[in-house]
């Protein structure tokens, strides 16, 4: 069996989607046309807080960062691989992991801080605690007689 050198196999990048094939299309550069499968997420509402298990295969904990701001919880995750052609083992015939970054955002309003969230990294899963906040009131609107 001799080895693809288009992709996982002859036919994988003949019968993608015709925007897939153009410059601006949907590939991303880290995993390729799998990254759509990349930080796949469940949320959770309990009596008092928002979780999220948010699935992040091959990453380690100090790769993913997640910030709060303007009222966005943002993640986001880097990878970074060694370029050089040949390892201690001997050099590399086929090489399917590739550096980049990826970053997802929820909107969480804007009375969530950083303090307010907490995070917890283990198997590969980013598991978020998010508390919910008191919704705002928006004032009443009254009426203006017209004459």
């Amino acid at each position: 069996m001799l080895p693809s050198i288009f992709g996982e196999n002859l036919f994988d990048e003949m019968f993608d989607d015709a925007f897939e094939m153009m410059p601006f299309g949907r590939r991303n550069p880290l995993y390729g046309r799998h990254g759509k499968n990349l930080m796949k997420t469940d949320v959770r509402e309990t009596n008092d807080t928002y979780e999220l298990d948010i699935d992040m295969p091959g990453f380690k904990k100090d790769e993913i960062k997640a910030q709060v701001e303007n009222g966005y919880l943002t993640i986001s995750a880097a990878k970074s691989l060694d370029k050089d052609e040949k390892d201690k083992k001997g050099r590399y015939i086929r090489r399917e992991r590739y550096a980049g970054q990826c970053s997802r955002s929820f909107y969480v309003g804007d009375d969530v801080k950083e303090k307010d969230v907490t995070a917890k990294f283990e198997d590969g899963i980013l598991k978020l605690s998010i508390p919910k906040k008191e919704m705002k009131k928006l004032p009443q609107s009254h009426s203006i007689e017209i004459e």
